[in-house]
């Protein structure tokens, strides 16, 4: 009595190869490993034991931009740091996401002088928010979530429009 008794012979699946793309890269993505902050420690905790982020397939962080899909901001940017972050996104291979994790990368926080950037989205362009003083590692979950859903929604013709532009 196994499975294949119960639900028949299933041996031909359909799906259009948007979805099995998008399927894939939102099972897949390698975060780069990257924290500014207070922040970083909860990014941490999300990817320790505890809450797993390897189960949505973030199995590991990665320390080169060339390997990593999603850059997440975790922490305050400094004026002298945004350079370094802006460089960093422009080595990460297309398709890739960014999440602005914490208030500081999100809108600089508490932060509101000429050495601190008043939000992210200043030098790179951000996918998903996630809020909190430090958000905890339930939030950044959460925000990871949101971003498979954005993914999931994009289309192939996207993609093929950026690469146009960039050659």
């Amino acid at each position: 009595m196994g499975l294949e008794h119960k639900l028949g012979d299933l041996g031909i699946v359909t799906t259009t190869l948007e979805k099995a793309v998008n399927w894939g890269r939102t099972r897949s993505m390698w975060p780069a490993l990257f924290g500014l902050a207070c922040c970083a420690i909860e990014m941490m905790a999300a990817q320790a034991s505890h809450y797993d982020m390897s189960r949505f397939g973030m199995e590991l962080m990665r320390a080169s931009p060339r390997q990593s899909d999603l850059m997440i901001v975790a922490g305050r940017v400094s004026r002298k740091m945004a350079p370094v972050v802006r460089r960093l996104y422009d080595q990460m291979p297309e398709p890739k996401w960014v999440i602005a994790m914490g208030d500081c990368a999100s809108c600089g926080g508490v932060f509101n002088n000429y050495a601190i950037l008043q939000g992210v989205d200043e030098i790179i362009p951000v996918d998903v928010y996630v809020s909190g003083c430090p958000p905890r590692p339930e939030a950044l979950i959460h925000g990871v979530l949101t971003l498979y859903e954005k993914v999931r929604g994009e289309k192939l013709t996207d993609w093929a429009m950026v690469e146009e532009e960039a050659a």
